[in-house]
């Protein structure tokens, strides 16, 4: 049994990994309030609160968990506020250090981006073999909270998981950062809002729907125990490539009509890889399975955002109402 604390539970991925945990025999989610990201001191007595519950409360054949899949960062991130999330997060990592007094017991996970890392990498598809290349702000962030990663595990012997994460999308993402294209693909066919696509159509991607990349977390955090305690990268992805023409023609099945997009130009889809096929050779084993077909969770993401936009419309005119 592993008692895991879920940090970052509100997100588009930690509400499918608290679902996940939730259906699993073999996981016990810790409940432990969230962290007040916005202040520097009262963070580290929290997060020093939490460490100390998860390992003192759980059970004698009890492992523990955590499960870092929280960040507000994107790929337009300014740098002040990627260095800013750095920082917590190496905090967060000392904390744990010092507070975990038996390591042996013990697993981080952190999730790291696929996209960010290779995004400047040759020769796809790219595994945990390729050398990696990011040419974001975001990308080389991630990179260096890896770092972080793998230099704590050195020091304190608790094992920990990169997970570098493909294009994750499902019900739930947020509409507000400016990420997970096919969430606002599927707004701009329910709502007045107009999605651009600033890079070319025959891009490559490899997109993974929450549920199974949740699923996928805590397979390789239970995998971690069965091996002696260590640093490892794993890529989590469906192992399949689309392109956003795919993804166009895909939504037009849906839709039964044609989707409204529009194409331009921008500054920053030069940021943006052209190819970013993923796969994995870690681990391998974890990655035969039964994945969420790309059309159904298409139509899950489009239904629950046309749920959305009909409640806040609900709202809006209720307030008019008044």
């Amino acid at each position: 049994m592993t008692a895991v604390w879920v940090i970052g539970a509100g997100g588009l991925l930690g509400r499918a990994v608290v679902n996940a945990a939730e259906r699993r025999p073999d996981v016990r989610r810790v409940p432990i309030a969230s962290l007040p990201w916005q202040e520097s001191s009262a963070f580290d007595d929290a997060a020093r609160l939490g460490v100390r519950r998860l390992v003192d409360e759980r059970g004698a054949d009890e492992q523990w968990a955590i499960l870092w899949v929280a960040g507000a960062a994107v790929t337009s991130t300014p740098q002040c506020e990627l260095d800013r999330e750095l920082d917590q997060f190496g905090r967060f990592l000392e904390i744990v250090e010092q507070e975990s007094d038996d390591a042996s017991d013990g697993a981080v996970f952190y999730a790291s981006s696929a996209g960010g890392i290779y995004s400047g990498s040759s020769q796809p598809p790219f595994d945990e073999s390729s050398p990696v290349a990011p040419i974001s702000p975001y990308g080389r962030f991630k990179l260096e909270a890896e770092r972080a990663l793998a230099a704590f595990t050195a020091r304190s012997g608790v094992r920990s998981v990169a997970g570098r994460i493909a294009n994750l999308y499902g019900p739930g993402q947020s509409l507000e950062k400016m990420q997970g294209l096919i969430s606002h693909l599927a707004r701009a066919q329910v709502s007045p809002a107009v999605v651009s696509i600033y890079v070319s159509l025959d891009t490559m991607r490899d997109y993974l729907f929450v549920t199974d990349g949740a699923e996928m977390v805590l397979d390789v955090v239970a995998r971690s125990f069965e091996e002696p305690a260590s640093f490892t990268i794993k890529n989590l992805a469906s192992g399949r490539s689309v392109t956003i023409a795919e993804l166009i023609g895909q939504l037009r099945v849906i839709l039964k009509r044609p989707p409204t997009v529009l194409l331009g130009t921008s500054a920053a889809a030069a940021l943006q890889a052209h190819d970013l096929r993923i796969r994995s050779t870690v681990w391998s084993d974890l990655d035969a399975r039964d994945l969420t077909p790309l059309i159904v969770g298409m139509r899950a993401t489009l239904d629950d955002v046309m749920r959305s936009v009909q409640a806040s419309n609900q709202r809006s005119a209720s307030n008019r109402i008044r």
